[in-house]
């Protein structure tokens, strides 16, 4: 790792913002005697859940929020799935819900994203709250998104009126930040191009970025050659090589090239997590002032 790369700090970041939520839910708890509360669903025993799933719990713990898991059987039935949701969806002391992916392949996905309270829907996983972010009008931002926004607004990052690539499309990550990106509001109002695996030359828009993100799933697709003009690089990309979590962004060789990038473990993750709180703690205001 280059050392002498201007490395965005994502642990300092979200150790930040916990210091402002633990504030902000202290603030909240005093006001309505209302201690935030995160409801997990997993299904089987998929081990990059299961860690992800402990990283929310330990995270839920930091910052002095509720955490409740339900384990499932991955041979669960689609209707006790559902079942569980209105459960949850009814349950008042629940404020926020998040099911994990990927799904067995008997349950119908999008019958499940449908299913969830928007209000409760902390990680944006019901259509609503997608297309409230497309009409621009968002009540919760997707998380991993969010981070990305996060930092270059902490980083203090110029976006308005900057040209981002966004290599990946994915509903999770590339499409929304697009969205997010786009909107009329500080910290947005950029120029957005979104690349993907039919894009013909890539490089050839990465090289007239101003701010890339490295989206697209593939371990260090972005290489040195593929940047010019010192841009900024956040890289959302993990992948797992040779049992190493490496990211989108050919580490090594990018951060000699670029003026600011975020490393990978240690950059987008760690504000993710800490997003996904802010959008339970959000859900609970909300539910208190019958926002829902």
């Amino acid at each position: 790792m280059n050392k002498g790369a201007n490395i965005i700090d994502g642990k300092a970041i979200a150790a930040t913002i916990k210091d402002e939520l633990i504030l902000d839910t202290e603030q909240f708890f005093q006001n309505t005697k209302i201690q935030p509360k995160l409801s997990v669903i997993i299904l089987g025993q998929d081990p990059a859940s299961l860690f992800y799933v402990r990283m929310i719990e330990k995270t839920c713990q930091k910052v002095n929020f509720q955490f409740e898991k339900h384990a499932l059987s991955s041979k669960i039935s689609e209707d006790e799935l559902l079942e569980l949701i209105k459960q949850q969806n009814n349950d008042n002391k629940v404020h926020g819900i998040i099911i994990q992916t990927p799904l067995p392949k008997h349950i119908n996905q999008e019958k499940i994203q449908r299913a969830l309270n928007p209000g409760k829907d902390v990680d944006c996983f019901n259509p609503v709250n997608m297309g409230n972010l497309a009409m621009g009008n968002p009540v919760f931002l997707p998380c991993t998104p969010n981070a990305v926004v996060e930092i270059l607004k902490r980083e203090n990052i110029e976006v308005e009126g900057k040209h981002v690539v966004i290599v990946g499309r994915s509903n999770i990550v590339g499409k929304p930040l697009a969205l997010i990106l786009l909107l009329k509001q500080p910290n947005a109002n950029a120029t957005v191009t979104v690349c993907h695996s039919r894009t013909t030359n890539i490089s050839s828009f990465t090289r007239k970025a101003d701010i890339i993100v490295a989206a697209a799933g593939k371990a260090g697709l972005i290489k040195g050659d593929m940047v010019e003009n010192n841009p900024v690089v956040i890289d959302v990309g993990t992948n797992e090589v040779e049992g190493k979590l490496v990211g989108d962004v050919d580490f090594d060789e990018v951060s000699k090239v670029v003026s600011k990038i975020t490393p990978v473990p240690g950059g987008v993750g760690p504000v993710t997590n800490m997003m996904l709180m802010k959008n339970t703690l959000r859900a609970a205001k909300n539910m208190t002032e019958k926002v829902y």
